[in-house]
């Protein structure tokens, strides 16, 4: 389970309709807009909770490293250190041997949606601008090195408030992102970092709060 809202209800019943057992409870970065239900689906089901190893939580889980890779069963998993919305943020690769034996789709979390990037201002005055460039690096040098054929799927799509120029579609491709997201169209990091820094709205009064619980278990 990838980035899990507080209620885990229907994560346990869609397990148990197709007789599933939970194994992996992964958060993508330290959440702020909603309060994660990550702890509560470990105590459900007995399943770890995987941050990156930079993620800065004071609670039991276990960490990952850039590159580090995953098994489950016909599933394969590589985790890419991917910050810029916030500085422990992953993407995972995505191979299901089922289908083929070369990666299927990417779950960027916050950092690459249809549409847009993660906004880079969420920690406070005074990170934003070192936080763009960690993301124009996780986006031009990490994710637009994998095929165009991968499809995405973020983890936020239109109306959230965690980027901005979202696209109502739930997922894409990296090949249509490199064409028409309007964050990729630059060719220098300067550029880049003017663009995801400007007109942004402004940040929900409830996001600090929820990060906070987030970082605690709370």
């Amino acid at each position: 389970m990838v980035d899990p809202q507080l209620e885990v209800e229907p994560y346990l019943g869609a397990a148990a309709e197709k007789s599933m057992r939970i194994t992996h409870i992964i958060e993508t970065h330290v959440q702020a807009d909603h309060a994660s239900g990550a702890r509560r689906l470990a105590a459900a089901t007995g399943a770890p909770i995987l941050f990156h190893e930079s993620a800065p939580v004071t609670f039991p889980h276990v960490t990952v490293a850039d590159r580090e890779e995953h098994e489950m069963g016909n599933v394969h998993m590589t985790f890419l250190h991917t910050p810029g919305h916030t500085p422990d943020g992953v993407s995972i690769v995505v191979t299901d041997r089922t289908r083929g034996p070369e990666p299927w789709f990417v779950l960027t979390g916050d950092t690459l949606f249809a549409g847009g990037v993660g906004r880079p201002d969420l920690l406070g005055q005074g990170a934003e601008t070192a936080l763009a460039e960690q993301l124009y690096d996780s986006v031009y040098g990490t994710l637009l090195k994998l095929p165009d054929h991968l499809e995405i799927y973020p983890a936020h799509f239109g109306g959230a408030a965690c980027g901005k120029g979202l696209s109502g579609k739930p997922g894409s491709t990296i090949g249509f992102e490199r064409r028409f997201n309007p964050a990729l169209r630059f060719t220098s990091k300067p550029e880049f970092v003017e663009f995801v820094l400007a007109d942004l709205p402004p940040e929900p009064e409830v996001f600090a709060e929820n990060r906070r619980r987030n970082l605690s278990g709370e």
